[in-house]
């Protein structure tokens, strides 16, 4: 784990394997994430006590201590895992300067959306919650501040961004709004969770081309 939690020994020994409720198939790592997913969003984190993590993910508190130490390092795995894969692809696409930036920016979008909409557990909310401001989750914060960046580099290269080259405030304010309707996906997604994620993405990061003023005649296909 990589997130902001205080450092301590691990527990060793082997996890029983002494599950309260049927398997979902998910590994025990897996199903604790999105355990703690679910009750962050609907409980809040203050409600939710290691217990109730590990008897939502079927499982007793003893074992779930074999992968996780407590609340804040499972919160803050939750949050990274909706960065880390972006941040990945943001730095690759930011050194290609061999494509249109338009198609670029379409296609961090697209991987975007995939990414918060296309698990088992509703990754976006957990953004709302007050916790995320402590210090325990300054490298989430730091990972997104970077990403954020990437978002508005990519814009800012395209013909568009070119153009308001001289409106900071109007880029700026271009950028946040591709960033904020990217995070914001998974809000509107609640409405139809049966909608094809795919074509949700691709539909998304249309509009987010749109709003930004960067895409083409019409739309994604004119980048």
């Amino acid at each position: 784990m990589t997130g902001g939690a205080a450092e301590g020994p691990r527990r060793v020994g082997r996890p029983r394997a002494d599950r309260l409720r049927p398997a979902s198939g998910r590994p025990p790592r897996e199903e604790l994430l999105c355990a703690a997913a679910e009750l962050f969003t609907v409980r809040g984190y203050a409600a939710t006590t290691t217990r109730t993590v590990a008897e939502r993910a079927g499982m007793r508190q003893a074992t779930m201590y074999h992968y996780f130490r407590c609340k804040e390092e499972l919160l803050a795995e939750l949050l990274e895992s909706t960065v880390a894969p972006s941040l990945v692809l943001a730095r690759r696409l930011l050194a290609d300067a061999g494509r249109p930036a338009a198609r670029r920016l379409w296609e961090l979008c697209r991987s975007d959306v995939m990414l918060l909409c296309g698990g088992p557990c509703d990754l976006g909310a957990l953004y709302l919650l007050p916790e995320v401001a402590g210090s325990g989750f300054a490298r989430f914060r730091r990972m997104r501040g970077e990403l954020k960046d990437a978002y508005r580099a990519l814009l800012a290269a395209t013909p568009a961004g070119v153009e308001l080259a001289r409106d900071r405030a109007g880029l700026a304010l271009r950028g946040d709004l591709v960033f904020g309707l990217i995070e914001g996906v998974t809000l509107i997604r609640r409405a139809d969770p049966d909608r094809p994620v795919a074509a949700f993405a691709e539909a998304t990061a249309d509009a987010a081309l749109r709003v930004a003023g960067a895409a083409g005649p019409a739309g994604r296909t004119g980048l």
